[in-house]
């Protein structure tokens, strides 16, 4: 899973305080799943990553911030989701200086596999860029709720 190293990664080099005591922060898949489809040997990873740091003593802005643009680039989906709500945390207060916090995002990673000659070749797929328009589609545009078929087993796209 590459988005666990990437955010690990992205955490150490945004957070001085992980990044000066990197000891202090885990992370872990706390629940995860694989999907498949009959014929294929490519997957879809689907995992909580918890983030735990310990005895953390600075703004909790100055970790949370940087997981939101790591999601943005990342899992930019879960911006798109009705209750806007990328992650949940958990504190636990342990002075009035630090505290140990759990960060839970929720995570997919599309893996294809392909028959190469000499073997399988596992590539994992970036995430599909989500553009927030399509040329000439106004705003609000429910473009799949207009799908029909024509008599030739052809797929037009209406908008209403």
């Amino acid at each position: 899973m590459k988005k666990l190293d990437s955010l690990r990664a992205h955490l150490l080099a945004s957070v001085p305080e992980i990044g000066n005591s990197p000891e202090k922060m885990e992370i872990f898949v706390d629940k995860g799943g694989v999907a498949v489809r009959a014929g294929s040997l490519s997957f879809e990873y689907s995992y909580t990553a918890s983030v735990w740091v310990q005895d953390y003593s600075g703004s909790v802005d100055n970790l949370l911030v940087p997981i939101l643009a790591w999601i943005a680039a990342n899992q930019p989906d879960l911006f798109e989701k009705g209750q806007r709500k990328p992650f949940t945390f958990e504190s636990e207060l342990l002075d009035a200086e630090t505290c140990d916090i759990t960060i839970s995002i929720d995570l997919t990673e599309l893996v294809r596999v392909e028959q190469q000659p000499n073997g399988l070749k596992v590539t994992h797929l970036p995430e599909p860029i989500i553009n927030d328009a399509f040329a000439g589609v106004p705003t609000g545009t429910n473009l799949w709720a207009g799908l029909i078929e024509d008599g030739a087993g052809m797929v037009e796209i209406v908008t209403r």
